[in-house]
């Protein structure tokens, strides 16, 4: 595909209609956790002065991965910003995720942002508007922020959010950052203005991200977020428990 079509594409999402019922956002797992079944693995000490969790490596293919990058067990989600169940997943995993399996050196987690619906664009922008290795905890803080970002776009109401969608494609990005707030919520966490702006406007950054959504989409068969990989290994479940009881299986215990 051209450039012009991923542009095309990135401008479209923002483009798209709001749908806060967010289709696409896969319904949480229910199913139940396996037995862990294989050998545990040996614990792999940090570098020395260092903690896996504060390593964080951008991957070539536009993901940011945390912990260490020669983990026997690697653990990929495709997550969007805008979804309820990312956010839920976040909620419930970051912590033991981050001290436990990632600490072990055993396990690497690399995100990649997917792009669901328009929120997800500005958001991408933003989150990864500082240094890479802010990406993921700023990540885990806007899943956690996202029910004031839906209450915001709520108060805005339909004709604000219309008069948004009739803006030139090189504003729609800042003004849907305004009027939901994540504007405010990045410059609240040591992103200047002026560099949110900047951000905001980097259509180059946008088909990027776009671009990096229709290869998930096509290579990965990504349907709905969140979605997991292990070890390249596309899991049936979406929920931390199950994912955990995944991890522990293949070792991390």
């Amino acid at each position: 595909m051209t450039g012009s079509r991923f542009r095309t594409i990135a401008l479209a999402l923002v483009a798209a209609p709001l749908a806060l019922g967010l289709a696409g956002c896969g319904k949480k797992d229910e199913a139940a956790a396996t037995a862990p079944s294989g050998e545990p693995i040996a614990k792999v000490a940090a570098p020395a002065g260092k903690a896996w969790a504060d390593v964080v490596t951008k991957t070539a293919d536009g993901g940011y991965l945390v912990g260490n990058p020669e983990a026997p067990i690697k653990l990929m989600e495709f997550g969007a910003l805008s979804c309820s169940h990312c956010a839920e997943f976040s909620k419930e995993s970051s912590a033991e995720l981050r001290d436990t399996f990632i600490a072990s050196g055993r396990v690497s987690y690399e995100l990649r942002l997917f792009m669901l619906n328009a929120l997800d664009m500005p958001a991408a922008l933003l989150v990864t508007c500082g240094a890479p290795e802010a990406v993921p905890v700023l990540a885990d803080q806007f899943w956690a922020w996202q029910p004031a970002m839906f209450q915001n776009l709520q108060a805005a109401g339909d004709a604000q959010m219309q008069a948004i969608s009739n803006q030139p494609p090189q504003t729609r990005f800042a003004s849907l950052a305004k009027v939901s707030g994540m504007e405010q919520f990045v410059t609240a966490r040591g992103i200047a203005a002026d560099q949110a702006a900047s951000c905001l406007a980097d259509t180059k950054k946008a088909t990027d991200l776009a671009t990096q959504t229709q290869t998930a989409s096509e290579k990965y068969n990504i349907t709905g977020t969140p979605t997991f990989f292990i070890n390249g290994q596309k899991s049936e479940h979406n929920a931390w428990p199950e994912i955990k009881a995944s991890l522990e299986a293949a070792g991390a215990r």
